[in-house]
């Protein structure tokens, strides 16, 4: 299990982050995505670079992919997302502290999955009404 931190100044940038991830980087996500405090998203970053961070984030997800932390890794530098994200191996030390917090997070909600079944109803709805 491999865990990507997002962080983001709005919602639906998490969203088309989230969407680029499945759709562009071909990354499966575990569940439903976590919102986690912008404030210890930013203060782990910051742990991870080992630098100040350039802006402060206003929202933040978690999520946990299936893939491997390389392939994870390689797949995100391939995709431009609206956010910034985090790869989180279990090499470091807040990995750990990560996973037991992770069930703990709430649920972020309206994500893009919801919308796109939202537009796949829309669609059929369309699609039966101009046949019939």
């Amino acid at each position: 299990m491999t865990m990507i931190l997002i962080r983001a100044e709005s919602q639906p940038k998490i969203l088309n982050a989230l969407a680029d991830i499945e759709r562009h980087a071909g990354l499966h996500i575990n569940g439903k995505p976590r919102i986690i405090d912008p404030e210890m998203a930013d203060e782990y970053v910051q742990t991870i670079i080992k630098d100040k961070i350039r802006s402060k984030s206003k929202i933040a997800s978690l999520i946990s992919v299936q893939e491997d932390t390389t392939h994870s890794i390689l797949q995100i530098r391939k995709i431009h997302p609206p956010a910034h994200m985090v790869v989180i191996s279990k090499e470091y030390a807040l990995w750990e502290d990560l996973k037991k917090i992770f069930s703990t997070l709430p649920h972020l909600k309206d994500t893009i999955l919801q919308k796109v079944k939202r537009r796949v109803n829309k669609k059929n709805i369309k699609n039966s009404l101009i046949t019939h």
